[in-house]
């Protein structure tokens, strides 16, 4: 896929304050178990009905343990309802879950579970290992317990587990002739192209979406993605930006005076006094953050409850707000969109998870190090420099592990991207949405006429994935429709001239009677 808060580790991208050490910081993630899946009737979320399932799956699958040694988890998947399904050799849309819980995903990912009956096509969601319900050795805090325990949680083993997995299914349902198409939004869309690359005889082709596949060592500038959600910020209104700018050497000024500290936690509705207030900008930047991510046109509930466009109506709170308001007030009044759009939260919560051990943010200090700076000229963020000694210090205080910064680029590339794929990938549809500072490690430019790029200005995280809705832009329905025949030439390709394209069961058996 997570409750902003205070975090011991630089993940994925970084909170940024003035004069702090980075260390303290609470970054942005991508969006995981931020929010809690949306009930549905049945065994469903979102009005999605599918089978819960778990399947037996191998801690390690690139070692050989002697026989009785081996180890093994439950992964658990989920199975869309088949009564629209071809059955044997019909299509199968697989999901590979992201950092979270993958019944939440299901919730969010409309535009696979719609598709499905175009198609005639099997839906899958398979969840990620060490998240969700997915846990080695049995529950949680074993699988977190330490460095030992968290070894087996990288992006290498997840893929391999989605490949297990879909080949088991295959053969179980006797469907060894379907074609997959693999689907992914985020961290869950980098899955998604590096599985069709790295197995491309799973797959006829991949999604990806949001897929910043490009974010790591100096691939793309480090200071891309808060330029990004400072730019969403300013293109809104300029004096909201400058509020926003202003604010931060104001809330570590009066931190630093006596009852700095009360009064702050008094202004920002604060359930506990703060202790620093690194832990309050930490809160406030990975708000700003997270409104890049979801800055859509229509409302939503995909982080927070939240309205259409709600940076504008972020910046409309900060700027209304009459004269001789503080900056601090006004901050609180823009802010308070994002955390309390509904109104039933009383006061805010900073603590964080006591044990710190967050399945990303180990994945962070072990190969997922996206390096990212903050700009002066840019940004409405504070001056903010990457130094990756101190970086690795705090992996190795916290997990006792070092971070291997430039091992993603080695098993899956990056580097030379176009001219690597030109040679070596096929059909690939990279979606980005350039309001989604994620956008900035993207591709975002045709490689080939089978690895493509589809970018929409106005576009937010993964937009193209959700649900429909009657406020969807006429620029979205076409954007979605153009995947949709891109999927529809991979399969055409697949079945080759003389198939049965996208005959469903259903209609088999009435012709049949």
């Amino acid at each position: 896929m997570h409750q902003p808060r205070r975090r011991l580790l630089l993940v994925l991208s970084i909170g940024l304050l003035p004069a702090v050490t980075w260390a303290l910081l609470a970054p942005p993630r991508f969006p995981g178990p931020h929010a809690r899946p949306r009930a549905g009737a049945g065994n469903g979320v979102g009005g999605y009905e599918f089978e819960t399932r778990y399947f037996r799956q191998r801690l390690d699958h690139f070692s050989f343990p002697g026989v009785g040694d081996e180890e093994f988890f439950q992964q658990r998947y989920l199975v869309g309802h088949a009564g629209g399904w071809a059955g044997p050799g019909g299509p199968i849309f697989f999901y590979c879950g992201n950092e979270g819980d993958i019944a939440w995903f299901a919730a969010n990912s409309g535009l696979v579970w719609e598709a499905a009956p175009r198609f005639a096509a099997l839906v899958v969601f398979a969840e990620h290992r060490y998240y969700g319900k997915s846990m080695p050795f049995g529950s949680k805090d074993k699988a977190y317990n330490s460095s030992r325990s968290l070894a087996h949680l990288t992006a290498e083993q997840a893929l391999a587990d989605y490949a297990v997995l879909l080949t088991d299914l295959k053969r179980n349902l006797s469907a060894e002739a379907s074609p997959v198409v693999l689907f992914g939004g985020s961290y869950g869309g980098m899955l998604a192209a590096w599985m069709r690359l790295k197995y491309p005889h799973i797959s006829v082709g991949a999604l990806a979406s949001s897929a910043p596949i490009l974010q790591f060592e100096d691939i793309v500038p480090h200071t891309i993605f808060y330029d990004l959600v400072s730019n969403d910020f300013k293109r809104e209104s300029l004096s909201c930006f400058q509020t926003i700018r202003d604010s931060w050497k104001e809330l570590d000024e009066q931190g630093n005076v006596q009852d700095g500290l009360l009064k702050l936690s008094k202004t920002f509705h604060l359930c506990q006094t703060l202790k620093s207030s690194e832990a309050l900008s930490d809160w406030l930047s990975s708000a700003y953050s997270y409104l890049a991510m979801v800055d859509y046109p229509m409302s939503s509930d995909f982080l927070m409850p939240l309205p259409a466009n709600p940076i504008k109506e972020v910046c409309r709170n900060i700027d209304k707000q009459p004269e001789g308001t503080s900056t601090l007030e006004r901050i609180y009044a823009g802010v308070n969109v994002y955390y309390n759009y509904t109104g039933t939260v009383d006061c805010f919560d900073l603590d964080d998870d006591p044990h710190g051990m967050g399945g990303w943010d180990w994945q962070a200090c072990t190969e997922m190090v996206m390096p990212m700076t903050s700009s002066e000229d840019l940004s409405m963020f504070p001056r903010y420099e990457f130094d990756y000694g101190l970086y690795a210090d705090n992996c190795v205080k916290s997990f006792g592990v070092r971070p291997r910064p430039r091992w993603i680029t080695t098993e899956f590339g990056g580097h030379n991207i176009s001219s690597v794929l030109e040679k070596f990938g096929s059909n690939i549809i990279f979606f980005n949405g350039l309001l989604d500072p994620w956008s900035g490690g993207g591709v975002l430019k045709n490689i080939s006429s089978s690895v493509v790029a589809i970018v929409a200005p106005l576009g937010a995280h993964h937009i193209d994935l959700r649900p429909t809705t009657k406020e969807d832009p006429d620029w979205l329905v076409s954007l979605r429709e153009s995947e949709l025949e891109i999927i529809s030439g991979w399969l055409s390709d697949h079945y080759g001239a003389g198939g049965v394209l996208f005959q469903s069961a259903a209609a088999n058996d009435r012709a049949a009677s």
